[in-house]
C-alpha cells in the first residue's frame, strides 16, 4: 500500500511541475501591455515601463523568471495583484472557507440524495419505482445550475416576498446566517451532481448485482439488505468515486456564476474580477490554486481506489 501511494504521490508532484509550466507560460504569451496594465492609462513612456518591467523581474529570460517563480512559490510568496497590491495568496485565502463550504454542502446534499436513489432504482430495476426515480433524474440533469438558481432567487421573492440574504457571515459567527446565505446556491450545485452520481450508481449496482458473489451471498441466506449494502455497494462505488472527484473538482473551480448570482465573495468572484482586469499574478495564482486542488482531489480518489478495491493496489 506504501509503494502505491508513493508512486501516486510522485506522479502527482510531476502533474503540478506540468501545471506550472504551462500556466506560466501562457500568462505570458496574453496579448497586452503590463505596462498599461499596471499604470491603468494607455498614456506611458518607455522609461516607466522599463522600471516596471525591471520592478516585475520581466526584464530577464524566462526560464531565470519561472525559476525565481517558483522559488519564490515554494517560499510561500505567490507575488502581488497589479491592482489591490495585495498578497496574491492572501486574497486566495480569505476567500477559500466560502468556496470550500460551498462545495462540501453541495456535495452532501448530492450524496445524500444520489446514492439511495442509485440503489433503489437498481433493486427495483424496471419496476415502476425505477421508472419513477430515472424520469426525476434526466429531469434535473437538464436543468442548468444558473437557471434554478435564478428561479431560486426570483419565485420566492415575487411570492413570499423573501430573498437570501446578501454577502456571506462566517460559519462560526452566526452558523445560522450562514446557512442562509448558502443552503440555495449549495442545492443549485448539487442538484445536477446528484443526478448524474444517481445514474451511474444504478449502472454499476445492477452490473454488480450480477456477479456471482453476490448469488453466493444470498445462497449462504445473508439479508438482501446486507447482500446489497455491505458487499454490492462497496464494490459498485468504483466507476461513483471516479465521477464524483471529477465533479466536485469541477464545483470547486466552476462557481463562478452562482458566487455572481448570490453575491458570494468566494473564489469564483475572485477569478471573475481578476479576468476581467487582467490580473496576471491573481489569475496566475488561482489557476495553480485550482490545479493543485484537482490533482489532490485525484491522488485521494487513487488512494480510496485501493482501499475499496485491494486487488488494485497490486495491479
Amino acid at each position: 500500500m506504501a509503494q502505491y501511494i508513493t508512486k501516486r504521490v510522485l506522479f502527482s508532484l510531476l502533474v503540478l511541475f506540468a501545471i506550472s509550466v504551462v500556466v506560466f507560460t501562457a500568462v505570458r504569451m496574453t496579448p497586452g501591455d503590463v505596462c498599461k496594465i499596471v499604470l491603468a492609462t494607455p498614456d506611458v513612456d518607455q522609461q516607466q515601463c522599463d522600471a516596471i518591467r525591471n520592478e516585475l523581474g520581466l526584464d530577464k529570460p524566462a526560464p531565470v523568471q519561472y525559476v525565481k517563480y517558483m522559488g519564490n512559490l515554494l517560499s510561500g510568496d505567490w507575488g502581488k495583484s497589479f491592482f489591490s497590491k495585495r498578497e496574491v495568496w492572501g486574497e486566495i485565502r480569505t476567500r477559500i472557507p466560502l468556496t470550500l463550504e460551498l462545495t462540501v454542502l453541495s456535495t452532501v446534499f448530492a450524496l445524500a440524495i444520489s446514492i439511495p436513489i442509485g440503489v433503489i432504482s437498481a433493486v427495483k430495476q424496471d419496476g415502476w419505482l425505477d421508472y419513477v426515480l430515472r424520469f426525476v433524474t434526466i429531469g434535473w440533469l437538464s436543468i442548468p445550475s444558473f437557471w434554478l438558481a435564478t428561479m431560486l432567487i426570483v419565485f420566492p421573492a415575487k411570492w413570499w416576498g423573501y430573498s437570501p440574504p446578501i454577502g456571506y457571515v462566517n460559519l462560526w459567527d452566526d452558523p445560522l446566517k450562514n446557512l442562509e446565505q448558502l443552503y440555495l446556491p449549495a442545492f443549485s450545485l448539487g442538484l445536477a451532481l446528484s443526478a448524474s452520481l444517481a445514474r451511474v450508481t444504478r449502472s454499476s449496482m445492477l452490473e454488480v448485482l450480477r456477479q456471482d458473489y453476490i448469488r453466493t451471498s444470498r445462497a449462504k441466506g445473508l439479508a438482501e439488505r446486507a447482500v446489497v449494502i455491505r458487499h454490492a455497494l462497496r464494490n459498485a462505488l468504483i466507476p461513483v468515486t471516479t465521477l464524483f472527484a471529477l465533479q466536485v473538482a469541477v464545483l470547486f473551480g466552476g462557481t463562478v456564476v452562482l458566487e455572481q448570482i448570490f453575491s458570494l465573495p468566494g473564489l469564483g468572484t475572485l477569478t471573475l474580477s481578476a479576468v476581467f482586469v487582467r490580473d496576471y499574478p491573481q489569475i496566475q495564482g488561482l489557476v495553480l490554486f485550482f490545479g493543485a486542488v484537482l490533482v489532490m482531489i485525484n491522488l485521494v480518489v487513487d488512494v480510496s481506489y485501493a482501499w475499496l478495491d485491494p486487488r488494485i493496489r497490486y495491479a
